[in-house]
């Protein structure tokens, strides 16, 4: 029997973005629904970094501190060569780094982060999470409001809706009939406990070591409990369609020239899933009247400046800080004005997230002379590269607190 609720604002997805998204408009007064199709709300993957641009938004929706508690707080983000095993540039995140943005550098496992947002979202009385709900349309109905119809016939009818849905989204097609583009790039990721792992880089560092078609990436998370490992790699036998390529003997055969650190630390790396890694090229519109998306949904982007996650919580903060501003005028006004503020500088980072996977995969050694130059000559405290990045700030905490 089809079931017909009506809810103020309702978000499709319960992940990081949706849970943040779900704070932050609540923290303005509004009751929020939030659907995830999955039977309960949880995270699959293994580390994350946020850079001061999204730790900064933590702060504003309250919940940094309880974050925090299992989070690492690294001294510096470093660049190695894969195969020569030296050091090309580091950025220090130290007392300069805080200063400069006003928020920390952290690491953490995606799961903490999301079991910290899911906590304050439960204790938030104008939030409701809603599990085993799959949306299957999302259709505009008289102008101002939208139908929501899901895989088990409940049907929603909302004033306002955010699509938190991520990469394979189903509310982006209300704006595009586009499709995930594959990098042909592959990533084998996991967090192995301290105890069962031999480390030979810092333990205050995010490293990457990069190499032609590759990089690993390292950092200790949950208070340096656990170590987390990402490993990527472009398979050459990639064919579209199929998942019989980035296979385990690809990733041996990739790492194996690699100097001995990096040899060593793929050993630990768990190979019993594949992520391929996608993306999608930037779109003109998020917005349609009182329909708008957000995070993944809106600017899937490479993992390769780590801002995925950074760029949702930018998201988030613009969209509450518009919401409280605007309490008079209609959402449709305030998801206008959000993606104007947002669309230009999301698809930057997209963009850029590609290019700096072309830098720091080069395979040309002319290339590779020119970048480990440049590298080589960057100071540890010249900021101005990642200003553009790290600097952006929207607004503060909303007007209305959230009812904890």
């Amino acid at each position: 029997m089809t079931q017909i609720k009506e809810a103020p604002f309702i978000i499709v997805g319960g992940g990081i973005g949706g849970l943040a998204s779900a704070l932050g408009v609540a923290g303005t007064g509004r009751n929020v629904v939030v659907l995830e199709q999955a039977p309960e709300f949880g995270e699959i993957g293994a580390g994350i970094q946020l850079a001061p641009n999204a730790t900064a938004v933590l702060k504003q929706l309250g919940v940094f501190d309880t974050i925090a508690q299992h989070a690492v707080f690294p001294k510096r983000l470093v660049l190695m060569d894969a195969m020569k095993g030296t050091e090309l540039a580091s950025l220090d995140l130290g007392d300069a780094f805080l200063e400069r943005y006003g928020a920390p550098y952290m690491v953490l496992h995606r799961s903490d982060l999301h079991k910290g947002l899911l906590e304050a979202c439960i204790a938030d009385s104008r939030i409701s999470l809603v599990n085993n709900q799959t949306v299957v349309s999302v259709t505009p109905v008289g102008g101002q409001r939208t139908e929501l119809t899901c895989q088990d016939g409940t049907t929603y009818i909302a004033e306002a809706v955010l699509g938190a849905d991520g990469l394979w989204s189903k509310t982006r097609p209300l704006f595009s009939d586009d499709q995930p583009v594959c990098s042909q790039y592959v990533a084998y990721r996991g967090a192995l406990p301290m105890s069962e792992i031999q480390v030979e880089a810092s333990m205050d560092d995010v490293i990457m070591w990069i190499g032609p078609n590759l990089h690993l990436v390292q950092y200790p998370v949950r208070s340096k409990e656990l170590y987390n490992q990402v490993v990527v790699f472009k398979s050459f036998k990639y064919k579209e369609g199929s998942d019989d390529w980035g296979t385990p003997d690809e990733l041996d055969e990739h790492f194996g020239p690699c100097c001995e650190a990096v040899r060593n630390a793929v050993t630990y790396i768990q190979r019993q899933r594949r992520w391929p890694m996608y993306d999608r090229e930037p779109i003109d519109s998020w917005v349609d009247g009182n329909i708008a998306l957000i995070g993944d949904a809106a600017h899937p982007m490479l993992q390769y400046l780590a801002q995925g996650g950074c760029q949702a919580l930018e998201d988030v903060a613009c969209l509450t800080e518009l919401l409280s501003n605007h309490e008079g005028g209609s959402t449709a006004e305030v998801f206008q004005a959000y993606q104007q503020e947002r669309l230009s500088r999301a698809s930057e980072v997209q963009r850029s997230a590609r290019k700096w996977g072309d830098i720091i995969h080069a395979v040309d050694p002319t290339t590779i002379l020119l970048r480990d130059t440049i590298m080589k000559n960057h100071k540890p405290h010249e900021f101005g590269y990642v200003d553009w990045l790290y600097g952006r700030r929207y607004g503060a905490a909303p007007k209305t607190a959230s009812s904890q």
